[in-house]
């Protein structure tokens, strides 16, 4: 009688022990868009055992099926994985963890509008801000030095009296006129499609920038455009086609 039951008892055991899972030690790899893959947190929920990744973010650990992986980091959000027989049949178990993003607190900007290089009492009025031509051409008629020989004349600068004889002043007025027309060109195609002068205007697509030209030579019309007076510019623009359509007629 007791050697009966001393074999149902080492069949029991026998069993529990074959049904139980065994302990695999697994190579893994974490992977994420920080740079710094090291001193991630690994733990094994199950066996309370625990490790960290290396450089690379490589680790190993004893594991068994069923076991529950959590990984945790100053720089990575906390993940959990279940390992599965698939997971012990990899040769490198590999996990992407989300990089962890820091909210910084609230920032307000305050602008404070009274408070200038004016009401500083640095600047008389406000400064002018100047275009690339336009600080061109301040630079060519700005006062360098004075020739005694020009006192008579008011004290030219020579600077500027050689850009005059040279030619260079009228040069770069010629170039901010153009600048300006750019400009105007620039907020002409902002405030309105091709469509409305190819469609509406009937202007031949080949002549569209011409007219654009000529559009600009309008004083109503440049008024309109700094003013970004929409209405106001397509009167204009509707005027000034009938007469540039006569032109191309003949």
């Amino acid at each position: 009688m007791k050697l009966f039951k001393s074999i149902i008892i080492f069949l029991f055991f026998a069993q529990a022990f074959a049904q139980t899972p065994t302990l695999t030690l697994i190579k893994g790899k974490i992977t994420s868009q920080i740079k710094e893959l090291n001193d991630v947190y690994v733990a094994n929920l199950r066996s309370e055992s625990t490790t960290t990744t290396d450089n690379n973010g490589n680790f190993s650990m004893f594991v068994k099926v069923g076991d529950t992986l959590q990984f945790s980091g100053l720089q990575v959000v906390i993940k959990k994985a279940v390992i599965t027989e698939n997971d012990l049949a990899k040769q490198l178990f590999v996990e992407n963890l989300e990089a962890k993003v820091n909210a910084l607190d609230e920032v307000e900007i305050k602008q404070y509008k009274a408070i200038n290089a004016v009401s500083l009492g640095i600047l008389e009025r406000p400064a002018k801000v100047y275009t690339p031509a336009e600080r061109k051409l301040r630079t060519a008629e700005e006062l360098h030095w004075y020739s005694p020989l020009l006192i008579p004349l008011g004290g030219m600068p020579v600077d500027g009296l050689i850009n005059s004889i040279s030619g260079r002043t009228a040069m770069l007025k010629k170039e901010l006129v153009i600048e300006k027309k750019e400009k105007l060109l620039q907020k002409i195609e902002y405030l309105f499609k091709q469509d409305y002068f190819l469609e509406n205007l009937k202007i031949p697509k080949e002549y569209l920038r011409g007219f654009w030209y000529y559009a600009v030579e309008d004083p109503k019309l440049v008024s309109a455009l700094n003013t970004k007076n929409k209405i106001m510019a397509r009167f204009i623009f509707s005027d000034l086609a009938t007469k540039y359509l006569d032109i191309l007629k003949n």
